[in-house]
């Protein structure tokens, strides 16, 4: 069963260029990771009032197995693991969400 990950980002709003140029030059191996299908970065409308601009991180997997196995590898390690380096860019930690995709639907 096909499985969605996303994670939600509340950028601080004038930090949304350098959050998008650390997601463009990361050293992401996600091709290589067996059931990964498809990444996107969403950026959604600036929160003036609460001073973010939303974004989430959306991959596609073949299997909520295979993404699971994913964030126990070395490569989700390597992916994570400056992560906290940037926090003042962020309003908080990123919230995750997971979703098993509903066939036929």
């Amino acid at each position: 069963m096909t499985f969605i990950a996303m994670n939600r980002f509340q950028v601080v709003t004038g930090s949304e260029a350098d959050f998008e140029d650390v997601w463009r030059n990361r050293d992401s191996s996600l091709s290589k990771v067996p059931g990964f299908v498809e990444f996107r970065m969403l950026r959604g409308k600036e929160n003036v009032e609460g001073g973010y601009t939303l974004f989430a991180s959306h991959t596609i997997w073949k299997s909520e197995a295979d993404f699971l196995n994913w964030t126990k590898s070395e490569e989700f390690r390597a992916a994570h693991r400056n992560a906290g380096d940037r926090k003042a860019m962020y309003k908080g930690p990123p919230v995750f969400e997971g979703f098993n995709v509903v066939d036929g639907i």
